[in-house]
C-alpha cells in the first residue's frame, strides 16, 4: 500500500479507536493498577484489541508492540512493527480530563516511518510520515524557532528550583501530547530523565521531528525503536535552537541517575 494511502488508513483507525474510547469516557468502567502508580482500565484493553485487529489487517506480516499486550520477542524478526499505546494518559482518561490520546506508530528497522495520534476529547488528530511533514487536523505543523533556553515554554505542573528560568504551560497527562505541543509551537521543550517505554513516545517523536523539532534521548542519542528491551532512558524534544543548551542542562542529571 502506498505511503500516503497507508497513513490515511492508519489515521482513520486511530480516529475510530479514539471515538471508541471517547464513547466510554466519563462513564463507569473497571479500573485498577498494573503496579503502583501505573493505572489501567478495561477501555485500554478493549481499544488495544480493536487496534491490533485493524492494524494487522493493514500489514499482516508486521510485528506488534503495545503497552497492553504481552510482549512477543517474535516482533524482533519483523521488518515492520506497530508500536501502540491504546490510551496514553490513562490517568487523565480515568479522571475525566481531556489530556489523553490514542498513539499509533509504524516502525521499520528501528525508525518510525508514519504516525497517528488521536486526542478525541480535544478534537485533535495528528499525523506524520517520514520525510513528508506533520499535521494537526490537516494543518501543517512547524516547531518553535526559539533560540534561548531561559524563558522556554515547558508543559509541567511545577518547575524544580534549578529550572525556574523556564516558563510553565499547561500539561496534559499524555506524554505524547506534550511532545506534540512542541511540534505545534505550543511549547518549546519537553524532557524526561527516567526510563520510559517506546509505545509512549514513538508516534509523537516522528510528529515532532517532521515539524522541525530536535528529538533525542536524555543523553543526546537518537531514539531507536523495536529494541529487545523496548525502553529509552529519558527523552528531549525541543526547538532546534535550544536543544543543545537543554541537553547541557539535562545530561549531567541523566548521567547521575544512570550511575
Amino acid at each position: 500500500m502506498p505511503g500516503d494511502k497507508l497513513l490515511s488508513a492508519v489515521a482513520q483507525v486511530a480516529a475510530e479507536a479514539g471515538q471508541m474510547a471517547l464513547a466510554r469516557w466519563r462513564t463507569d468502567f473497571r479500573r485498577w493498577e498494573k503496579e503502583p502508580g501505573s493505572p489501567v482500565c478495561e477501555v485500554d484493553l478493549d481499544v488495544d484489541r480493536m487496534l491490533r485487529a485493524r492494524l494487522l489487517a493493514l500489514i499482516p506480516d508486521a510485528g506488534w508492540l503495545s503497552e497492553e499486550t504481552a510482549d512477543d520477542p517474535e516482533r524482533l524478526a519483523r521488518t515492520q512493527v506497530w508500536v501502540v499505546d491504546p490510551i496514553d494518559g490513562t490517568r487523565d482518561y480515568i479522571r475525566g480530563r481531556p489530556g489523553w490520546s490514542v498513539s499509533v506508530a509504524l516502525v521499520e528497522r528501528g525508525r518510525v516511518t508514519l504516525a497517528a495520534l488521536d486526542a478525541p476529547a480535544r478534537r485533535e488528530l495528528w499525523t506524520a510520515r517520514a520525510g513528508r511533514g506533520a499535521t494537526r487536523n490537516g494543518v501543517k505543523l512547524s516547531a518553535s524557532t526559539r533560540a534561548e533556553l531561559p524563558g522556554a515554554r515547558v508543559p509541567t505542573d511545577a518547575l524544580p528550583k534549578a529550572d525556574r528560568d523556564l516558563t510553565p504551560v499547561f500539561k496534559p497527562n499524555s506524554i505524547a501530547l506534550r511532545m506534540a505541543m512542541v511540534a505545534a509551537d505550543e511549547a518549546d521543550m519537553v524532557a524526561t530523565i527516567r526510563w520510559g517505554n517506546e509505545w509512549d513516545i514513538a508516534a509523537a517523536a516522528l510528529i515532532a521531528e517532521e515539524a522541525g523539532a530536535a528529538v533525542s534521548d536524555a543523553c543526546g542519542k537518537p531514539l531507536l525503536f523495536n529494541k529487545p528491551d523496548p525502553q529509552a532512558f529519558g527523552m528531549l524534544v525541543a526547538a532546534p535552537g535550544i536543544h543543545a543548551a537543554a541537553l547541557d542542562r539535562l545530561s549531567p542529571r541523566a548521567a547521575t541517575l544512570l550511575a
